[in-house]
């Protein structure tokens, strides 16, 4: 009989709680999958009194995480503590010691991903971090194996809850973002500090990892260009109900003739699409691929059990790996190093073709909108759809609102910098990009 594969959890906070949950209430389960036990040989965590409350009695606690990966009983060390430093320094401990590791911390790998998987190439180890991106959902597997003989043309998703519960709640009630933002607060959707959400940065860690699995490049989260919804208002929201579309925080990658796309930013996207339907903190990914065309994978993006449920997926693909010959395990980035792109192009904004709405607050006299369609078509630039509306007050404003033809973001921002310029336009411009996921 094979011997229990053991398990050493590092962080017993509200992952590291629902991955003891899971490996103890779903032990017999996960057994006869697997053919034999994983069992959890310590629970490291610096609060062990927390700790013993959460693991119960027969378990061993420790408050010295670099102390359990070394220990020669631990076959895989579980990082759920989050951060860059301490956590960066336990997984190269472990992998420097010859243990598996399996972490959700998509901000580590995607800063220092290259360095850490290296290093596992290196110790022949692997790293599972299903965990990383979208929560339950098995996006990494799917990518990795499911559709291998695809080569993949987009990945788009809505990965980040947060970003997604408010801009649902904005749509739904006609609330602003600052009252949206707050209700999330105290729902427990966002953080004190919701700053790694709303502005962006969250998704674009999860998109790089994705990016990188998806087209065999290397983890180039610098390379990333990133915004998010602090400056939507419930108006725009409005406004693109009415053209027929959503607008939902978007993390997008695609590789094209001239290279690959990497961003995160809202989008627009036509309400008759399933992703434009994932509403409150639900995250969706969409991957279009060549052979099986797009499917869209769906679920809960965070929370301790659907979290857990990741993290124990790889402990158990470790398991089963570590019974095969190194050179037939399914690689970490799922590429053999030999095939990765080292010199890809990573494209700029300005060199991305997209669709564009745009809202103007403008002085209501003749002339104004004969002169931006005029700046718009010398940067070749057409118009797909139009709202004109009238302020309420006396103000002798209006807003346009216009919805342009795909088109290089180069030349739409050429265009945007002469529509400022005009003496009719008073108020700074919104723009938002638009995209069809046809």
């Amino acid at each position: 009989m094979t011997k229990p594969l053991k398990v050493a959890l590092v962080g017993l906070g509200t992952v590291g709680g629902g991955t003891f949950s899971v490996l103890k209430d779903n032990a017999a389960e996960i057994e006869r999958r697997v053919g034999f036990p994983i069992q959890i040989a310590v629970v490291a965590d610096l609060n062990a009194e927390r700790a013993r409350q959460v693991a119960g009695e027969g378990v061993d606690i420790s408050s010295d995480a670099f102390e359990v990966v070394n220990r020669p009983d631990v076959d895989v060390v579980v990082e759920l503590i989050g951060g860059y430093t301490v956590a960066k320094q336990l997984v190269l401990a472990a992998i420097a010691a010859g243990k598996h590791v399996v972490t959700a911390n998509k901000a580590l790998l995607a800063v220092h991903g290259e360095e850490i998987f290296a290093a596992a190439e290196k110790n022949h180890v692997m790293v599972g971090f299903e965990a990383a991106v979208a929560g339950g959902i098995p996006i990494i597997k799917a990518i990795k194996e499911g559709l291998a003989a695809n080569q993949i043309e987009y990945v788009a998703g809505i990965i980040n809850g947060t970003c997604n519960f408010i801009l649902s709640e904005m749509r739904d009630k006609g609330l602003p973002f600052a009252e949206v933002l707050s209700q999330a607060q105290a729902l427990g959707y966002a953080e004190a500090d919701p700053t790694f959400d709303i502005e962006g940065v969250d998704a674009a860690h999860k998109i790089t990892l994705l990016s990188a699995l998806a087209f065999g490049i290397p983890v180039q989260f610098d390379k990333a260009y990133i915004e998010g919804i602090t400056k939507l208002t419930k108006e725009d929201i409005e406004f693109a109900e009415q053209l027929g579309y959503r607008v939902k925080l978007l993390g997008i990658t695609r590789r094209t003739d001239k290279g690959v796309e990497l961003r995160v930013h809202p989008t627009l996207i036509p309400a008759k699409r399933l992703i434009a339907n994932v509403e409150g903190v639900m995250n969706a990914v969409l991957v279009k691929a060549n052979a099986v065309g797009p499917t869209l994978y769906y679920g809960a993006g965070a929370g301790s059990l659907p979290t857990a449920s990741a993290v124990v997926a790889d402990i158990i693909e470790i398991a089963r790996a570590s019974q095969v010959p190194l050179e037939s395990r399914v690689p970490v980035m799922a590429f053999k190093t030999s095939g990765v792109d080292q010199n890809v192009c990573m494209l700029g904004m300005s060199e991305v073709v997209t669709a564009f709405y745009l809202r103007l607050t403008v002085a209501d006299k003749p002339g104004v909108l004969a002169d931006v369609t005029r700046i718009l078509a010398n940067q070749n630039i057409s118009i797909e759809a139009m709202i004109q509306r009238q302020a309420e007050d006396e103000s002798g404003q209006a807003d346009i609102v216009l919805l342009t033809h795909r088109c290089i973001e180069g030349d739409f921002n050429a265009a945007m910098v002469e529509i400022e310029a005009l003496d009719a336009v008073v108020e700074p411009m919104v723009r938002v990009r638009v995209e069809d996921l046809s």
